[in-house]
């Protein structure tokens, strides 16, 4: 779809390095994209240029689904106010609350976090040098990160009632609490976006294919955005489930369910490592106590002076 292409370039940022900070200053773990071998460590776009890019990209506007029914050779969706499709393959990248998943009979398992993700845009005093930020504060997780014209985006995920507090706040005031969560790093900042709130929950399908279904991204899997990893798990579920369809045999039905489980045994491994990575995580710094902090701050540290393992975790985030 050429997606990629159609961002604007003066709305994309590259990261070249990233600074992780435990809920004790001295605990530090910095990664560099020299370090790696890369270019860069990652890129960030804002979600609304990647929307747009992506519908862009499609030739009929999005309909609401009203029904699916699969027999042995077709699955069709029917519509509200659009004609029915009848296809050998429907893939259900709908989102976490998944109609297509629901209507496939497929069960998730869900775990409300008890956490809000605040995002917003600031322009920042300080220039940013193309560096990500995050703090890991006892609970609450704060990440910095770089865009176009020394901005930067937060996303700080917090328990429900103090984000519902700190949304509420005015600008200045929502400023002052970044500011001093984030030591000042980047000087001064300044709101320059709306405040958004999405309430946070890990998601979790029981199987990934049905009968001429397949899911992938949100509609399979939905992780805390810690790690940053969610999107990309969906990419991922992408890729492998196109090789697998392109590499079928001759004449192979793209929705066999002995196929479509390749996908799922494929996905499967690194799905369920970075969920279990990703919860060990937010359960560790949301611990209280003091062998809990001195344990997660002593990780960070240990981490950061051994090279081969910051090489191998920064490979895995960079796929």
């Amino acid at each position: 779809m050429r997606v990629w292409d159609a961002l604007p370039a003066e709305r994309l940022a590259p990261v070249y390095a990233m600074r992780i900070y435990g809920d004790d200053r001295r605990a530090a773990l910095e990664f560099d994209a020299l370090q790696a071998g890369a270019a860069e460590l990652a890129w960030i776009v804002e979600d609304s240029e990647l929307q747009r890019a992506l519908w862009s990209g499609l030739s009929a506007l999005p309909q609401r689904c009203e029904r699916l029914t699969v027999d042995a050779q077709q699955a069709v969706i029917t519509f509200t106010d659009a004609t029915a499709i009848a296809a050998q393959l429907v893939v259900g990248a709908d989102g976490a609350n998944s109609f297509v998943r629901n209507a496939a009979g497929i069960a998730a398992r869900e775990r409300d976090y008890q956490h809000a993700a605040l995002v917003a845009n600031f322009r920042c005093e300080k220039p940013h040098r193309n560096v990500a930020y995050q703090w890991f504060q006892g609970g609450p997780v704060l990440a910095l990160l770089p865009l176009p014209g020394e901005q930067v985006s937060i996303v700080w995920s917090l328990p429900a009632a103090d984000a519902q507090r700190i949304a509420a706040l005015d600008a200045e005031a929502l400023a002052a609490e970044v500011e001093q969560a984030s030591h000042g790093v980047l000087g001064a900042l300044a709101l320059a976006s709306v405040v958004r709130s999405f309430p946070l929950r890990r998601i979790a399908a029981r199987k990934l294919v049905a009968p001429r279904v397949a899911l992938a991204g949100d509609a399979a899997h939905v992780i805390h955005p810690l790690a940053g990893q969610g999107l990309n798990l969906g990419l991922q579920d992408a890729r492998v489930l196109a090789e697998i369809i392109a590499g079928r045999e001759p004449g192979r039905d793209p929705g066999d369910y002995r196929l479509l489980r390749r996908y799922e045994r494929r996905r499967a491994e690194p799905i369920l490592a970075m969920d279990a990575v990703v919860a060990g995580l937010f359960a560790l710094y949301g611990a209280r106590g003091g062998f809990a902090g001195r344990l997660r701050n002593a990780g960070l540290n240990l981490t950061d002076r051994l090279p081969v393992l910051k090489n191998v975790l920064m490979r895995q985030a960079m796929r």
